[in-house]
């Protein structure tokens, strides 16, 4: 580890709840110097930049990481524009923090994994979940083999229509948009964390669009399953259609993993902290008036207390800044398992439309 911590000049591009839950943290780090903030809307741009003190703030992102100051970045766009910025990142050789997936398509996904590879750029990619305790203690329980040899993941996914709806009205293309790949992959990673010493080779999935299909050509859920070379099987499933009304402020979620010698279930619902309200929430997540009921820690990243956000975000934030400014290793997603996880999502979305099995590794041009 260092022992004088590198002093960070730190580009955030995007500053919507992402980018300003990460500029307030970044603010407080005392290896962060200087802060600047690229957003294509000029007033949340003054906004956030008053609220974490920024130094520099600007509408044009290549602006912002072509400037001297600049040695690591943020990128916290919509899903579909991360691209551009990362491009320009790598180019610049600055260590970054990317918002999941690295791409919305496969074929920029792999362009973008291939020149930050070549670049030998430190790149992570915002897999929040993994900074979470509970994660984290399963992860080291099949690390250590607790379980013996794992031999079957389950994880069931419940959401609110709310972030299906929001991704939907965002973007033009709603064909690159599904409960896997915009939400669905949070679960995966951890299972396929998990499993990273195994190696996938097939995928079955099947697909529902009876609420979404309608309205946004869009998917409300998917079912589906992993195998794997040596007969391990990833039993998933997602639905993000639920109504509005549904407590949860993001995720609902339950995972087991079992092995030839143990068994560890995990139950993430939230259900133990349940708050009801006769009115309206003035602070913390409240995207819908009509949501009065809430089962508090279920927004993924943490909870707004004393007016700071306090859970894994903050955690994983300060451990990136911490990564840059000390050479010291964090659990962060590689690009390169950011970039497996979009292929497996693209690959589930692709034999549910199919309705047959698709072998893994896909190849070229079989998905977008």
């Amino acid at each position: 580890m260092k022992r004088n911590p590198k002093q960070i000049g730190l580009a955030i591009v995007g500053a919507g709840r992402v980018g300003l839950f990460r500029g307030a943290v970044a603010a407080r780090h005392g290896s962060v110097g200087w802060i600047g903030i690229a957003e294509k809307k000029p007033e949340r741009a003054k906004e956030v930049a008053e609220k974490i003190g920024a130094d520099f703030v600007t509408t044009d992102h290549r602006e912002l990481l072509a400037r001297p100051e600049v040695n690591a970045a943020i990128i916290a766009t919509d899903e579909h524009l991360h691209v551009d910025p990362v491009m320009r990142a790598v180019e610049r050789g600055i260590p970054m923090m990317i918002e999941k997936p690295l791409a919305t398509r496969i074929a920029e996904s792999a362009s973008v994994l291939e020149a930050i590879e070549k670049s030998g750029v430190d790149a992570v990619v915002g897999y929040t979940q993994r900074f979470r305790r509970r994660w984290l203690a399963a992860k080291e329980k099949v690390r250590t083999g607790a379980l013996g040899d794992v031999t079957l993941v389950t994880s069931r996914a419940f959401m609110n229509r709310l972030v299906a709806i929001d991704n939907y009205e965002r973007t033009d293309q709603p064909e690159t948009i599904s409960p896997l790949v915009i939400s669905g992959t949070h679960a995966l990673d951890i299972a396929m964390w998990y499993l990273e010493a195994k190696t996938p080779v097939e995928v079955y999935a099947r697909s529902i669009d009876k609420v979404l299909g309608p309205l946004y050509k869009g998917i409300d859920a998917t079912a589906g399953m992993i195998m794997f070379s040596d007969g391990c099987v990833y039993h998933l499933s997602i639905s993000w259609a639920l109504p509005v009304t549904w407590p949860a402020a993001v995720y609902s979620l339950e995972v087991g993993i079992v092995g030839t010698t143990g068994v560890l279930t995990i139950d993430d619902t939230h259900r133990d902290i349940v708050l009801a309200v006769s009115a309206p929430q003035s602070e913390g997540y409240a995207p819908d008036k009509s949501r009065l009921v809430d089962f508090m820690g279920s927004y993924p990243p943490g909870d707004m207390a004393l007016g700071e956000l306090r859970g894994p975000m903050r955690e994983e934030t300060e451990s990136w800044l911490n990564r840059v400014a000390l050479g010291v290793p964090t659990p962060h997603a590689t690009a390169k398992e950011a970039h497996n996880r979009l292929m497996l999502t693209k690959a589930l979305d692709l034999s549910a439309k199919r309705k047959a099995p698709v072998k893994l590794p896909l190849q070229a041009g079989e998905v977008e």
